[in-house]
C-alpha cells in the first residue's frame, strides 16, 4: 500500500476519533438527573469584560448526587455566576450564600427524560453524519489517486478499510447513545 494511501487511512482514523470525542464531550453536558460539574463548566461568565468558562473562575464540586457547589476564587464573582446561571438554558434556580451558589438539580420528569434522550439521539447522530462526511472525503481522495496512477486494487483495498473504520466508530457513537440513555432512564 502507498504511503498516500496509509496517510489517508490515519487521517480517517484521527478525525474519526476526534467526532467520537466530540459527542461524548456535548453528551457530558447533557444533564441526566444527576449532578455533574459536566453541566455547567462550560458557561460563560462576565470576568472584569471577558466571557469566560465558568471553570475557570471558579471550583465546581458535587457535594451529593443532586447539589452542585460553585465557589467562585474571586468574591465578586458570585453575582455573575448567579446571572450566569439563570441566563443559561439550563432550567437551574441557583441560591447564593455567603462565598459560594448552591444549585440543587430537580428530579427529572417522565416527559423531561423523554425530550433528553431526543437531544442525546440527534447529538449522536450529527456525529455520525460526521464520521460519514470523513469517509466520503477519504473516499474521494483516495479516487483522486487512482485517476493520478495508484493500482485500482490499493484504492479498492483502502475504501474497504475505511468502511471499517466507520463501522467501528459507529458502534463506538451506539455505545456512548446507549449508555447516556441508560443514565437518563434510570430513576
Amino acid at each position: 500500500m502507498t504511503e498516500e494511501i496509509q496517510f489517508y487511512l490515519s487521517e480517517a482514523e484521527e478525525s474519526m476519533q476526534k467526532a467520537v470525542q466530540h459527542t461524548g464531550n456535548e453528551l457530558s453536558k447533557i444533564r441526566a438527573g444527576k449532578a455533574s460539574p459536566a453541566m455547567i463548566e462550560h458557561l460563560r461568565v462576565d470576568y472584569y469584560g471577558n466571557p469566560t468558562p465558568l471553570s475557570q473562575v471558579a471550583n465546581i464540586a458535587t457535594p451529593d448526587a443532586r447539589t452542585l457547589l460553585i465557589k467562585p476564587w474571586e468574591k465578586n464573582m458570585l453575582g455573575e455566576i448567579n446571572k450566569a446561571i439563570k441566563n443559561s438554558d439550563l432550567g437551574l434556580n441557583p441560591q447564593q450564600e455567603a462565598d459560594a451558589v448552591r444549585l440543587n438539580i430537580p428530579a427529572l420528569t417522565e416527559e423531561r427524560r423523554r425530550d433528553l434522550v431526543k437531544q442525546v439521539k440527534a447529538e449522536t447522530e450529527n456525529g455520525k453524519v460526521a464520521i460519514r462526511n470523513i469517509r466520503k472525503d477519504v473516499n474521494d481522495s483516495l479516487k483522486k489517486l487512482q485517476k493520478e496512477g495508484t493500482s485500482e486494487d490499493a484504492v479498492r483495498d483502502a475504501e474497504a478499510k475505511v468502511q471499517k473504520l466507520t463501522d467501528a466508530h459507529i458502534v463506538k457513537m451506539d455505545e456512548l447513545l446507549a449508555k447516556k440513555e441508560g443514565e437518563i432512564m434510570t430513576i
